[in-house]
């Protein structure tokens, strides 16, 4: 499978995807890039914004399957991952399947649930297994958890821990729409163009069977990065250490994550190589939520978004 396949299966599921997702066109890339590199993503906008309608499309757009989970408080690990239930007829258990068998799973509102439950997905996420009373399972190769936060609603919720974060390649920050881009979605209101009507109806199609994303995959790999770009975006994460205003900086999963996604990137934009501007590009999804700034910083009102730019003026951009 050649590099240019992979373009135009980018290509093709961005129009397909964006026959639904009125505007919103830098996060449906993210998206892409997400699965793209076969990790996960955490997608952060206030209720409305289609959040759960992105991740459908996208499973529709790529073939796969997709299920989703409400959490709430009192969702128990189980609920998740599934259990064995004895079946009489069988004289013998029988493993009754979480939602969490599937390729593209919404966990909506993770951080409603407490941790014993959010740890419920660590697993799956880092290793595609999932063990159910002491037995591995294995999930479907392309597994992808697209887990989704409120910004503005944090009483009663349970901050995910910096070891499940971690886990997120990047996080995607969803915006309300623009004026025009509201306006179109208000004029296609109660009509055929809704656009959970043009899901339902078939409107959007596949543009790749789900055993073809491992060999698209791959293909990232001839996407050429130069030395000089590897050695820069090294010291970007490393930089993220050291700064004055960061507690916590990024870890080497951050790097990893950086080069992924610049491939990513740049073979959205068409091309088989990494340029600067495709890791400026990534570094703020890739790092904002792995940064925790020190207390006295926070009060004087910096935010990550401020220090990853900071931290990309200082460091020189190889020639």
């Amino acid at each position: 499978m050649s590099t240019d396949r992979l373009k135009d299966v980018l290509t093709q599921a961005r129009r397909e995807t964006g026959k639904v997702i009125i505007g919103q066109d830098p996060v449906i890339e993210k998206a892409l890039i997400a699965i793209f590199t076969g990790n996960h993503a955490l997608i952060e906008g206030v209720p409305g914004v289609a959040k759960t309608l992105l991740v459908r499309t996208l499973a529709r757009v790529l073939g796969c399957d997709f299920a989703r989970i409400q959490f709430t408080p009192d969702l128990m690990p189980a609920d998740i991952t599934g259990t064995n239930v004895f079946n009489l007829q069988r004289n013998e258990f029988s493993l009754i399947k979480g939602p969490v068998f599937t390729s593209f799973l919404l966990a909506d509102e993770i951080n409603r649930a407490p941790a014993k439950t959010q740890s419920a997905l660590l697993q799956a996420m880092q290793e595609r297994v999932v063990t159910i009373d002491r037995d591995n399972h294995p999930l479907p190769p392309n597994f992808t958890v697209f887990a989704t936060q409120n910004p503005i609603e944090y009483e009663g919720t349970y901050p995910l821990p910096e070891a499940q974060k971690d886990r997120f390649m990047l996080k995607i920050t969803m915006q309300a729409p623009d004026r025009a881009e509201e306006l179109t979605l208000a004029q296609r209101t109660m009509t055929p163009e809704a656009p959970e009507t043009l899901l339902a109806s078939g409107v959007v199609q596949a543009v790749v069977q789900a055993q073809d994303l491992q060999a698209l995959r791959q293909e990232l790999g001839t996407v050429l990065i130069r030395d000089e770009l590897i050695g820069y975006l090294v010291d970007i994460v490393r930089a993220t250490r050291q700064h004055e205003s960061v507690l916590v900086g990024a870890g080497p999963r951050a790097t990893q994550s950086l080069i992924m996604g610049a491939r990513a990137c740049a073979a959205i934009a068409g091309r088989d190589f990494v340029t600067p501007d495709d890791l400026k590009t990534m570094a703020l999804p890739v790092l904002e939520h792995r940064l925790i700034l020190r207390p006295e910083f926070e009060i004087e009102g910096l935010t990550v978004a401020e220090v990853v730019q900071q931290i990309l003026q200082q460091i020189a951009v190889p020639r």
